[in-house]
Formats: C-alpha cells, sequence, structure tokens
C-alpha cells in the first residue's frame, strides 16, 4: 500500500504514535508533511482537528466494507480528535458518478429517508456515538439555491472535471454524461467547506471527490484539508469489492451465526488483508499471528480469532461464543480447510440446479429430497425452500456433513 512517504519533520512522540495509527492500512494519505503540522498544532493548542466522513444513504444497511473508514475514524476519535459523520442525502439526490461507467440513477427523497434512518445507528456500532458530531449535507446544499450553484460552479473547469478517470473512460468511448455528474464531486468538496475540515476520509475510489475539497476550501480561503484513502475491502468472493450487487458482502445488521459463519467462508489469503483493514488487534500481534501460521499453525484457528472479533464487535462476546459453537455443532469443525471451487452462470440460479451442476446431488430430484429433509446449508443457513434461486455472488454451499463446495455465481 502507498502511505505516502514518510515524513522528515522532527516531531513529539505523541504525534509520531498518532501518525503511526493514522498510516495504519492506509492506501495513501496526502499531503503527509501537512497532516503532520495539523496534529503538531493540535497537540500544542490542545484543540482536536475536525475530521469528516461522508457516506450516501444509497442503500438501506452498512456492510462492513463500510467499516474500514469507520474504524479508522474511530482510532482518530479515540486520539482525541472531533469526528464528524456525514449523511449524503443531499448529494443522494444527484447520485455518485464514482466508478461508474454509465449515468447513476438519483434516488428519490423517500428512499434516501428510509436508507438514512438506519445509517447512523449502525455506524455507531464502530464510533462513540458520544463523541460523534452528526450532520445533514442539505442543511448547506438546499440554502446555496440556484445562484449559488453558479457562482459554485464557477471555481471549477470542465478540463480538470474531464481528468477525473470515470469521465474520461466514458467520453473516449462515446458513453453519456449528464451534466448534474458534474455536480456531485463540486457539493461533496462544498462539504468540506461548510464544515471546515481538517481530515477527510474516504476509498481509494473516492480520491478525486476529496482533493476537490483541498480545492474549494483554498478557493474559499480555508486551510486546505488533508485527504486520506483506505483500500477497498475485497468481498466473500475473494474478487471484486464487497458489494451488495456483487452478494459478496457481510451486512453488519446480519444475525450472529450468519456473520460467524461468512467471515469463516473466506479464502485463507484474503484473510489477512481482512485482518490488517477489520481488525482491532496492533500490526505487531498479526503479524505474530501469520508468524505463527507459516510456521504450521492451522490457519482455521486465525480465522475464527477473526470471526469472533468482528461478530463480538456488531453484537457481543457472548453472541460471538454461541455462534462459533453453533457452527461446530452443525458441521463437526466448520467449514473444511479446503473444499472445491466452481464458478457457474446463469443467475439467478434454483438450489436445485446449483446442487446438481456442483456435483453435490446427482439429479433435481434428489436434490429436492436433500432440501425437504433440512440437510443442504448455504453459508451455515439451512435450507427448506426448493423454489429459492441465488443471485449473483459467491456461497459455501453443504450437504449432509461432509460435502461442500465455494460457488462463484455469475
Amino acid at each position: 500500500m502507498n502511505q505516502s512517504a514518510v515524513t522528515t519533520m522532527p516531531v513529539s512522540d505523541g504525534v509520531g504514535r498518532a501518525l503511526e495509527i493514522s498510516l495504519r492500512g492506509v492506501q495513501e494519505l496526502l499531503p503527509q508533511d501537512e497532516w503532520v503540522k495539523k496534529l503538531a498544532r493540535s497537540e500544542a493548542t490542545g484543540t482536536p482537528l475536525r475530521i469528516k466522513l461522508g457516506l450516501d444513504p444509497t442503500a438501506p444497511d452498512i456492510h462492513i466494507g463500510h467499516t474500514v473508514v469507520l474504524n479508522k475514524m474511530r482510532q482518530l476519535q479515540d486520539l482525541g480528535h472531533q469526528v464528524i459523520f456525514l449523511i449524503g442525502d443531499f448529494t443522494s439526490l444527484i447520485g455518485d458518478p464514482s466508478g461508474r461507467n454509465s449515468t447513476r440513477p438519483p434516488l428519490t427523497p423517500e428512499q434516501i429517508k428510509a436508507n438514512a434512518e438506519t445509517y447512523y445507528r449502525q455506524a455507531s456500532m464502530v464510533l462513540d456515538p458520544a463523541r460523534t458530531e452528526i450532520r445533514y449535507n442539505s442543511e448547506w446544499s438546499e440554502p446555496l439555491g440556484a445562484s449559488g450553484m453558479i457562482q459554485l460552479a464557477a471555481r471549477y473547469t470542465v478540463a480538470r472535471m474531464m481528468e477525473r478517470d470515470d469521465f474520461h473512460k466514458r467520453f473516449t468511448t462515446g458513453q453519456s454524461i449528464a451534466v448534474h455528474e458534474f455536480l456531485y464531486p463540486l457539493m461533496q468538496g462544498y462539504d468540506s467547506v461548510a464544515l471546515k475540515s481538517d481530515l477527510e476520509l474516504g476509498g481509494t475510489d473516492q480520491k478525486f471527490n476529496l482533493l476537490m475539497g483541498r480545492h474549494l476550501q483554498q478557493e474559499y480561503g480555508q486551510e486546505p484539508q488533508c485527504v486520506l484513502t483506505m483500500p477497498l475491502l475485497v468481498g466473500l468472493d475473494g474478487v471484486d469489492k464487497m458489494s451488495k450487487s456483487k452478494n459478496n458482502y457481510i451486512g453488519i445488521a446480519e444475525e450472529p451465526n450468519t456473520m460467524f459463519a461468512k467471515v469463516l467462508s473466506i479464502s485463507d489469503t484474503l484473510m489477512w488483508d481482512w485482518f490488517t483493514l477489520l481488525s482491532f488487534q496492533s500490526l505487531a500481534q498479526i503479524a505474530a499471528l501469520k508468524a505463527e501460521v507459516a510456521g504450521g499453525r492451522n490457519p482455521k484457528d486465525a480465522k475464527v480469532m477473526l470471526a469472533k472479533e468482528i461478530t463480538t464487535r456488531f453484537h457481543s462476546a457472548a453472541a460471538a461464543e454461541a455462534a462459533e459453537q453453533d457452527f461446530h455443532n452443525r458441521s463437526k469443525g466448520g467449514v473444511p480447510d479446503e473444499i472445491p471451487e466452481l464458478s457457474l452462470f446463469g443467475a439467478p440460479l434454483g438450489i436445485g440446479a446449483l446442487l446438481k451442476s456442483a456435483n453435490l446431488a446427482p439429479s433435481s430430484t434428489e436434490a429436492g429430497r436433500l432440501i425437504d429433509g433440512g440437510g443442504v446449508r448455504v453459508d451455515g443457513s439451512v435450507i427448506s425452500d426448493r423454489g429459492l434461486k441465488l443471485e449473483a455472488g459467491t456461497y459455501v454451499v453443504q450437504v449432509g456433513k461432509r460435502k461442500f463446495a465455494r460457488v462463484t455465481l455469475g
């Protein structure tokens, strides 16, 4: 990971520790020397820095991929800084074009309101709600009005906007770009002006928008924010970023048994990235555990530790213990270390056809009998509906006590 050039500035022990925490697992911290100066000033004056994270309520629930940046927010919050959880109720009306190869349809106000109701409650499972400032960007975006929007748009050029990767690709391939999509990075950048943020966090796909905040703060005579990007968490399939549309996610509101089983379904290789980005263990502890596995310890031991830590965070230690016991009771040790992996196409695919194609049942008729007898599980959950259709995604499918397959549907 690119953590930016290590600063050569002399720093106090407190600032050095804060910088180390800031850099853990990050993709980029820009500009790092400016962040060190902000940390030093905060230490000298006792004034907390203002740290911003914005999320558009585009879905009713948050998954653990979102918690990668929330974890970083919590680490900085624990250092005494002021974190601002910004719900993009106004920007959701525009639709974030980041990473899109087509125009993204905006959400309706009703959809935004319904989704926003759960966002902060779920984010509070990671952040300390007593020390979190919650804001909605409609507070300052709606009062701008048409004249304010025009004045804001005058502070950035079309040429620079077209440097953005997704806009550039769509333009050169002849795909449409709606004019309103240019407003999204401008409005996200204006959020930083309104909040006077010192640091903004986001995924790597948000880098252009985050840098827009720096530019607009300078335009409005403010000290520009620093930018911290976190890697996008790879989902359960080990290929694509975690996404509900890919069905390779773990929702933070999922039942503990399901959450625990899904963590255990990831590959041994992916597990270490998840440790770095999701675990609250120190890097030294993770390195020691990785060395033990390299020396012969069963990697499943480490994966169980990760599953228990994540399940405990979003439920409780008791729920995590019960989930572990339930998993072992159901499968006599859980998913084996090595199980067949295959890819099937034609999603959504009926469970009977999936079992037959994965060689877990000799026929669709036999698959139906196994389902009726309670002998089929998907991601740890018993399947009782013969008519179940599975959408695109990756699933651990179990028949009886010993037959397993990791199936990726496309």
